[in-house]
Formats: structure tokens, sequence, C-alpha cells
């Protein structure tokens, strides 16, 4: 079998491959580059495992008139760029000693070994430059079926990265065929293994739980999670109830998906420490759950916090207090949007100064959007005589 795809068949990727393969060494593509080609899916990160230590891709990139950086190079990774394209070169490594978060590796001259440290099956796909598959562990069946695995056996592969946990839910939210359900083996060792996401760093976890959020429907995956014990230690307080609903919703009126509008509606406090969320998602989060908690009306949401905002926290609404979504309200939060409140602060500066303006201008506006924005200038005037 052979992968294809102008990813592939790219000079400056075939120029990286030559780079290695002229001076006898392996060129093998590897991961999700192959994977997503083989399902058909994008390919966005091109990544190589080569038998070449990293000091002679360093080399061999210098003697090439190629950018080589050592990204990553005491584990073995060298990131040559080509026509800009970064190509993260990795040396086949086999683990000496994990604690669950990092590994000690030593390098290695076979691809089996380099195979056997990585996660799932379906990752420990490779293809050598020309698109032919290289199968050292049988991942081929599983990506064809479907079927999320982990390598050898679950417990140990956990062990080596708790993060694995979580993203074996990822995965299977965005590889795995819901209709098939998940690896009973997978979902005993990730309840199992609890205890060790306490050793994750946050920024990890939720760099993964956003990842999982951004999939088509999640909520499978998250339930999954829930029934394992997994949600709750990572998320406490937390409930998947409204997740699904939510998805439902977006499907029907064709809206974007917001990985932190699903997020939203699995309620919770402290979302934002336990994730370390940056401060522009964790405000964009504030901004929906307040919205959802708050009696505005679709047009105040759509004037207050944009169209986008406001269908999202419409579609909150819906899915969490299981309320039917209504055409109009959608409307009326666009027509908020559009709306431009007619009254300047100069329009007011002769009759009112300081807090007295700022008072002015805020009960004016209520009236105005109580109004649903009917009132004209005039008429806003004429109320305050």
């Amino acid at each position: 079998m052979k992968v294809s795809g102008d990813w592939l068949t790219a000079a400056p990727t075939q120029a990286v491959c030559a780079m290695l393969e002229t001076h006898g060494h392996k060129a093998l593509l590897v991961g999700g580059c192959v994977r997503n080609a083989l399902l058909g899916a994008p390919v966005n990160d091109i990544d190589i495992s080569t038998d070449a230590r990293p000091e002679r891709v360093m080399d061999l990139a210098k003697a090439a008139g190629l950018n080589a950086i050592p990204t990553g190079i005491e584990h073995g990774t060298i990131t040559v760029v080509a026509d800009g394209i970064p190509h993260e070169i990795t040396t086949f490594r086999h683990d000496v000693e994990t604690d669950g978060r990092r590994a000690v590796v030593a390098f290695s001259d076979n691809v089996e070994d380099d195979a056997r440290r990585r996660d799932f099956t379906m990752n420990a796909l490779y293809a050598t430059a020309d698109g032919t598959v290289v199968d050292p562990l049988g991942g081929l069946k599983d990506l064809k079926a479907r079927r999320l695995r982990f390598i050898d056996n679950a417990q140990d592969r956990i062990r080596e990265d708790y993060l694995r946990i979580l993203r074996y839910f990822r995965f299977h939210a965005y590889y795995g065929d819901p209709a098939e359900g998940m690896d009973p083996d997978a979902l005993a060792a990730s309840a199992a293994n609890i205890d060790g996401l306490a050793s994750l760093s946050r920024e990890r976890v939720g760099s993964e739980t956003l990842k999982l959020m951004g999939a088509s429907d999640p909520a499978p995956a998250v339930a999954a999670m829930r029934q394992t014990g997994v949600l709750t230690a990572i998320l406490p307080g937390t409930d998947d109830r409204a997740l699904a609903p939510l998805v439902h919703l977006e499907e029907m009126v064709a809206v974007p998906i917001d990985p932190v509008r699903r997020l939203t509606a699995l309620g919770g406090e402290g979302i934002a420490q336990a994730l370390r969320l940056s401060k522009k998602t964790a405000r964009h989060r504030d901004v929906l759950r307040n919205g959802l908690e708050s009696s505005d009306t679709p047009g105040a949401l759509g004037y207050r916090h944009g169209a986008e905002a406001a269908t999202s926290i419409l579609l909150l609404r819906a899915a969490v207090f299981e309320m039917p979504l209504m055409p109009e309200g959608l409307a009326a939060a666009q027509a908020g949007a559009d709306a431009q409140f007619p009254i300047r602060p100069a329009d007011l500066i002769d009759q009112f100064q300081g807090a007295a303006l700022g008072k002015a201008l805020k009960d004016l506006e209520a009236r105005w959007i109580a109004s649903d924005f009917s009132l004209s200038k005039s008429q806003l005037w004429d109320s305050l005589t």
C-alpha cells in the first residue's frame, strides 16, 4: 500500500528525504502525516524518522544548504526547514526509563524499536519517500477499522506518559469508529491510572482538553471519560449531559465548532485555573458562562457581545436548560449585534457632567435595549424631560 498527496511529493519534502537517503540513511515519514493521508484527512505536520544520529542530521542539512534547528537534540529531534516548510526529523529511539511525564531514551538503528515506543498502533505507521507504507506493528489493519488501540500493553503505554489517557479519548473522538465503541483494555487501563493525571502540568491537560472539544463530536468520548472517572479527575464538578444536545444544535444551525463553547457546556468551577487557559480563552469562556446565566434577551446578548457570542450563548441555554432553540431568537441576536445606539456623550454634555453623564447614558441605553432598539434619538431625548 502507498500513501500519496501534495504534501509528500512536494519538492522540499523530497529534498529532505534525499538529504538522508543519498548518504545511506533511512528517511521514513511517520505518525500523523501517514495516518491522515491514509484516511484522506488534511496533513499539517511532517515528521520523519531516521537511523541517522541528530548530529549527523545537522551536518547533512548544513551541507545541503538547509536550515537545521536543534529543537530537541537531546531527545534526537532536529527541525530541518526547506523552502519555509519545517520537517521534524527524529532518530529512531527506544525508552530506557520513564516516569509518567518524560522519558530517558537511547538511539536505535531499528524502526521496530521506534514504533514500540509510540502510543497507538495507528500512529506507528511509516512511509518511504515514494509513499510505500511500512507497518512494523500491524497498525494499518486497526486504522482501516478505525480501531484505536494502545501498542502492546495499555497499562505500560499509559505509565510511560499519563497524558496518553487524555490522548486516547481525544484520538478516539477524531479517528475512532463510535459505532464500535472503545477498546475495553484501554478504558480499564485509563481508569486504573487516573492518579497519574495529577502529575501532569495543567497546560498539557488544558491543551488536550481543548483539542478534544474541537472534534466534530466529542460527546461520546467525554461520556466515556465520565464513566471511567477521568473527567472528574481533571475537571471536578463538571457534567457532560448538555454536551451531546449542544453538538446536535450546532449541526442544526451550522455554526463553526468552538471548543470553548463546548467546554462551557460542562459547567464546573475553577476551570480556567484547572486547565491553565490563556487570558483570551478564559475571557471568552466567562462571556459565554455569564451570558448563559443572565436574563439578557437575545437582542441584548447580540448588542453586548456580538452575533457570534450571542449565538453561542443561545445554543448553550437551549442545551443546558433543555429549551427549544427559536429561529427568531437567533435573528434577534443578529439584529442586536447590528444595532447602533443613537445617543453619544456629546449629545448630553450640556446637561450632564461626570458620573451623572455616565448614569444618563446607561439609563438611556437600557431603555433603548428594552424597546428592542426601536426608540429613536428624539424619543430617547424626550424621555429625559
